[in-house]
């Protein structure tokens, strides 16, 4: 049998079961495949790349280093991260190439640059979300119809009711509610995952961009091992003088 009689005997038989909606059911289908396709190509490219230990090396140097931000360190660290391709090296790449402009720009370029990444990993995901929507939707409208063809039957019957005068319309009806079903599940599933995945890939990029912008302003990034920055303990002389005690105070005032 040729390729083009059997295609169009089984979209013959799926218009037979899913009635006027078999469009637009296919083409939430097909959209939806496309954009969890390629999402996926994107999760599997850049956790092979956050996972590949030589990739991220210069991360935990950077972390365990002692050293400060002199001109060689940098240049050092921005040959280790312009050979990559991942989502941290790039940040950090544009972030060593702005070392010489003050902190506050650094940061203002960086949140610029991070919101445009997370657009990016984001795409396509309200159109997943949309088609999550529309998908039961369209089922439903399948019952509805598939219960009015099922009663329109039934009024030109002149006899009995059979099985057979019910069984085109109530197919129609659960035939269109399972496909909108099928199609809605997976679509919402995947957009939430990988809105997921895409917040915490930002979340841990800002966070290690942020060390650096640290490192390049001088102060030593402490939090993963103490939980604060070591900056807060640099206070001047007077605010770490003995204060008077209270009571006292109060003696002074009477």
């Amino acid at each position: 049998m040729p390729i083009t009689d059997f295609s169009t005997l089984h979209f013959s038989a799926l218009h037979s079961q899913l009635g006027v909606l078999t469009w637009p059911l296919l083409l939430c289908a097909f959209l939806a495949f496309m954009i969890c396709l390629e999402r996926s190509a994107l999760f599997l490219h850049q956790t092979l790349l956050s996972l590949w230990p030589k990739k991220q090396a210069w991360v935990k140097t950077l972390r365990q280093s002692s050293s400060i931000a002199t001109t060689d360190n940098i240049n050092t660290l921005l040959m280790q991260t312009s050979a990559q391709q991942d989502l941290l090296s790039r940040g950090a790449t544009l972030l060593l190439k702005q070392a010489h402009q003050p902190k506050i720009l650094r940061e203002e370029l960086v949140s610029l640059w991070l919101n445009k990444q997370q657009r990016d990993l984001q795409a396509g995901l309200k159109v997943l979300q949309v088609i999550g929507i529309i998908s039961p939707l369209l089922g439903l409208l399948g019952t509805i119809l598939g219960l009015i063809e099922m009663f329109n039957q039934l009024g030109q019957s002149q006899g009995p009711v059979t099985p057979a005068q019910l069984s085109a319309g109530l197919g129609l009806a659960m035939n269109t509610t399972a496909a909108g079903l099928i199609i809605a599940v997976p679509a919402i599933t995947a957009a939430h995952l990988f809105g997921i995945w895409a917040q915490n890939q930002c979340q841990r990029t800002s966070h290690v961009l942020n060390q650096i912008n640290l490192w390049l302003a001088g102060i030593k990034d402490d939090s993963h091992d103490a939980h604060d920055y070591q900056a807060f303990e640099h206070v001047s002389q007077s605010s770490t003088e003995p204060k008077q005690p209270l009571n006292n105070h109060f003696e002074t005032l009477r």
